[in-house]
């Protein structure tokens, strides 16, 4: 059984399968095959309006909510984003333009990344892209030449390093001064930067933007970053007379991949901020500037699954049981980055007890390549249906072609409908490049 908290959309019919937003799982590997992204369209639009709603609560109309495509990006979660009246961040040429070829209004479009090409900021420049995050000293000598050349104002925020260890994994922690993104205040950096930016006549300085890491659990550190933050906009204020008009927190906002994990407390955690803000404000008289965050994992992450179909199962006596699917670091590749926990069941056993220890192995020639090792499982057969659950962050986004395996697809289910949003490649798909 589900033993899962916040599995909101997913439930188990009377035939003991697993159910995602309606649509029994053996129906849909019947019609997709696998390996196969699922993707709950309720639960993301719910989580898209529980951020809009808490932060209008908090905000008045002085806020952005900013969707982090990098979690999962595609045209048609782009739709919902901008039916949601969302804005929308991209890193990449790639992201920006799958943003503005889904007819996505460019001016509530964030570009960010810290090696933006020129060819990059060429393209966000000539489709008038909102707003460009400011990494680096060469990306700003670039867009003041692009800015030059197709005589156009840039609103600008500027990326600062706060200095906060958010106590996440090493490879996704970004806001400590040792890290390739933004400028650093503890060396005056931002502040340079800044007295080079007001100085031009075609960069317009509309505020900061900082982002401390992901999956991060505890509020503690997006509270200090507020405070660094204003603290830094209040003496902006106090000593060079220089306005802020906005500061975006970025996200990280964690989420629950195991039952007896708990979640961010979000509510708790914006409200936390809200006041840290607030005090500040009053601290340095100032007017408050819109507050933007940047949520993606977890509008995403809990409204996808991945299923697999078991190809074999290999007991070696007295060591370990494989399990092996058709699909593995290829279309889940965090195990192999992170160790990334998660939670498996059998889609089509959900009734059955877990008392089988199982390693869920992928096809990749890799030994790392696994799934989850030694968890809890029913009793598993060739021809058996697994679900990997909260697989809808970074699952997707981070899939590649090792071995020269195509990419899965992607549905979306809404009351019982499933439609098809990205189709799985083929084998033709894969040769298109070769020469």
């Amino acid at each position: 059984m589900l033993e899962m908290e916040n599995t909101e959309g997913l439930s188990v019919n009377d035939d003991g399968h697993l159910v995602i937003g309606g649509c029994d799982v053996a129906d849909l590997v019947k019609i997709y095959g696998t390996p196969l992204y699922v993707m709950d369209e309720e639960v993301i639009i719910s989580m898209c309006r529980f951020y809009i709603n808490t932060m209008k609560k908090l905000y008045g109309d002085n806020f952005n909510v900013i969707y982090a495509s990098k979690a999962f990006l595609c045209k048609e979660i782009v739709r919902i984003i901008k039916n949601e009246k969302m804005c929308i961040d991209v890193v990449s040429g790639g992201e920006l333009y799958t943003v503005l070829k889904s007819d996505f209004p460019a001016e509530k479009i964030y570009f960010h990344g810290n090696n933006k090409s020129f060819a990059e900021l060429e393209l966000a420049v000539k489709n008038n892209v909102g707003t460009i995050v400011v990494d680096n000293e060469d990306e700003l000598r670039n867009l003041s030449e692009i800015a030059q050349k197709f005589n156009k104002i840039i609103k600008i925020l500027v990326r600062v390093r706060p200095g906060v260890d958010a106590h996440t994994h090493s490879f996704i922690k970004t806001g400590q001064i040792d890290s390739k993104f933004g400028f650093s205040l503890e060396n005056d950096e931002a502040l340079n930067i800044v007295l080079k930016i007001i100085k031009e006549k075609n960069f317009q300085l509309n505020g900061f933007h900082c982002h401390i890491g992901s999956q991060i659990l505890d509020s503690a550190p997006f509270v200090k970053a507020a405070e660094i933050m204003m603290n830094f906009i209040g003496c902006l204020k106090k000593d060079f007379n220089i306005n802020t008009y906005e500061l975006n927190l970025g996200g990280g906002f964690g989420i629950s991949y195991l039952p007896d994990e708990k979640h961010l407390d979000y509510t708790e955690c914006l409200k936390n901020v809200q006041k840290t803000i607030l005090e500040q404000i009053d601290k340095f008289n100032i007017n408050c500037p819109k507050i933007s965050i940047e949520p993606g994992r977890s509008i995403v992450g809990q409204a996808g699954i991945t299923l697999y179909k078991v190809g074999n199962v290999k007991e070696i006596k007295g060591v370990r049981t494989y399990v092996s699917v058709d699909g593995g670091m290829t279309d889940n590749p965090r195990y192999i980055i992170y160790g990334s926990a998660y939670y498996v069941v059998n889609a089509l056993k959900m009734k059955e007890k877990r008392n089988c220890i199982v390693t869920i192995a992928g096809k990749c020639c890799e030994s790392g390549d696994l799934i989850q090792k030694d968890v809890k499982m029913c009793k598993t057969e060739v021809g058996d249906i697994l679900a990997v659950l909260c697989t809808g962050a970074y699952n997707y986004s981070m899939a590649s072609n090792y071995n020269k395996i195509p990419k899965a697809a992607v549905v979306m289910v809404k009351n019982g409908k499933h439609r098809l949003i990205v189709k799985r490649q083929t084998l033709y798909d894969l040769l298109q490049y070769d020469i």
